[in-house]
């Protein structure tokens, strides 16, 4: 049964508004932490602004599943790599070379497109009303794995450069755009990922009717396709044309830019603007359920997994295992354990969305800025009191659940908190450019991450999505 009080119908301006907000944010703060798990920064975003939009008066474990499955899948295509891809349309020795031009704008289309897509395919597994189950999702995500390797195969094999044997598709650096250049060949997993997305889509759309969720993924993949070489068409425009931006009527200005952030931040807003047109199009599909769980997970089985889990992407991101990240770097192999623990029980989603996902964030601020001189204080500000302050979040407003729903303003205080607490590491690593002090490369891009921040915050603090409308009094409102 799903909960119809209400047709969920934000102002169309303000769904793809404060999704781009959240997106350029997110994924601009993204470049700095990089892979997987950077990516789902701009992933708990943009989801809690889209669920918190489109879910209004609801109170559903439903809805917080729904943000937690979108945070997961978007740190999938950090697997993929692109950074030769991005090199073929700006790389000082392919400048006017527009058929490389071409290729590498077409790859980083392909590349986003399968990235963002599986980020609303999540989404929309979350908000459309259809039950999966745990071992379910188990399945789901062996056969989208599976499609990784025959999608391998297909697509990004062979992989011989020293015969000259690469891919037919292939978007990263090679002989053919610079002959005679000692290149690095960069192995491709697109394909692989593209197929496991077609099986997730495939497997929504056929076994579950889940007609939100494939919409939602094809909306993540057109955004995705429009973001990345839009994003990439500032850089290279830049790259072609440098003394424009250098002493033009605009170098004031540009020549502050740190174009690959510019690049980013690009991407990530419009993806997220076309993500939340893409749900607002969709927005008679949202059928969150009301109804409870059935047989949740024991509670011994969902600790133990979590703690594996924990376990492995520490290891990952601040250990030098290789067998670890054989095992566990690939995007969807990182999100096997999550999805499963999200599906069904209550400590899965909240956790996930808050202390699960900061560790990694936060672990590396404190990697890059711990300061002998102040150990301890490093220690407090960039690791223990984030991490302290999101447990409690998570831990308080789990334990607050009702029979009839969670704590409505876990939504408002979620995305509050994640909006300041990425903001804050963020700007703790560009070194704090503050505005009054001689500006560089970063100080643009965090005027543009605390215009964000202030915009999401005031969506978080006042708007009513029941009502459609801002009052001051937003959060009591919540609770009528």
């Amino acid at each position: 049964m799903t909960d119809e009080r209400s047709t969920p119908n934000p102002p169309l301006w303000l769904a793809t508004l404060a999704a781009a907000m959240a997106g350029g944010m997110g994924w601009g703060i993204r470049g700095q932490y990089g892979h997987e798990t950077g990516a789902m920064i701009a992933g708990v975003l943009v989801s809690l602004v889209l669920v918190f939009l489109f879910c209004p008066g609801k109170t559903s474990i439903h809805m917080i599943r729904a943000a937690a499955l979108g945070t997961i899948a978007m740190g999938f295509g950090g697997s993929m790599t692109y950074g030769q891809t991005i090199g073929l349309t700006h790389d000082t020795a392919l400048i006017g070379n527009w058929a490389a031009l071409r290729w590498g704008m077409l790859g980083l289309a392909i590349k986003a497109g399968v990235w963002i897509g599986f980020a609303g395919l999540f989404l929309g597994i979350g908000l459309g009303g259809k039950r999966y189950r745990p071992f379910e999702m188990f399945l789901l995500v062996l056969g989208m794995l599976m499609a990784v390797v025959a999608g391998w195969w297909l697509f990004n094999s062979p992989h011989d450069p020293e015969n000259k044997r690469l891919p037919f598709f292939y978007f990263s650096d090679h002989w053919h755009w610079e002959p005679g250049v000692e290149l690095k060949h960069r192995p491709e997993i697109w394909g692989g990922l593209f197929c496991a997305l077609l099986t997730g889509i495939l497997y929504a759309t056929l076994a579950k009717r889940d007609r939100l969720a494939r919409n939602l993924a094809l909306w993540g993949m057109l955004g995705g396709a429009l973001g990345f070489p839009l994003g990439q068409a500032l850089q290279a425009t830049n790259a072609w044309n440098p003394e424009f931006f250098r002493e033009s009527f605009v170098g004031g200005f540009t020549q502050y830019f740190n174009w690959w952030n510019i690049m980013e931040t690009t991407f990530g807003a419009t993806m997220g603007a076309v993500l939340g047109l893409g749900l607002w199009l969709n927005r008679r599909r949202v059928a969150v359920s009301s109804e409870p769980d059935v047989s949740p997970l024991p509670g011994w089985l969902v600790g133990l997994l979590l703690a594996v889990h924990v376990t492995l992407i520490g290891l990952v991101e601040f250990s030098k295992i290789d067998w670890i990240d054989g095992v566990y770097d690939l995007g969807i192999m990182m999100g096997l354990i999550p999805l499963v623990l999200c599906v069904q029980g209550r400590w899965g989603p909240y956790l996930m969305l808050l202390p699960i996902t900061l560790l990694p964030i936060a672990g590396k601020t404190l990697r890059a800025l711990v300061d002998p001189a102040a150990y301890s204080v490093t220690w407090l500000a960039y690791l223990f009191l984030p991490m302290l302050i999101a447990t409690t979040i998570a831990v308080w407003f789990a334990r607050q659940a009702k029979p009839n729903g969670e704590h409505p303003l876990f939504l408002r205080v979620a995305l509050l908190f994640c909006v300041w607490v990425y903001h804050d590491l963020n700007f703790a690593f560009f070194g704090f450019p503050w505005p009054w002090e001689v500006w560089g490369g970063r100080h643009p891009n965090a005027l543009m991450f605390f215009i964000c921040m202030l915009g999401l915050s005031a969506v978080a603090l006042f708007y009513n999505p029941t009502e459609r409308r801002w009052q001051w009094d937003a959060w009591p409102g919540d609770k009528d």
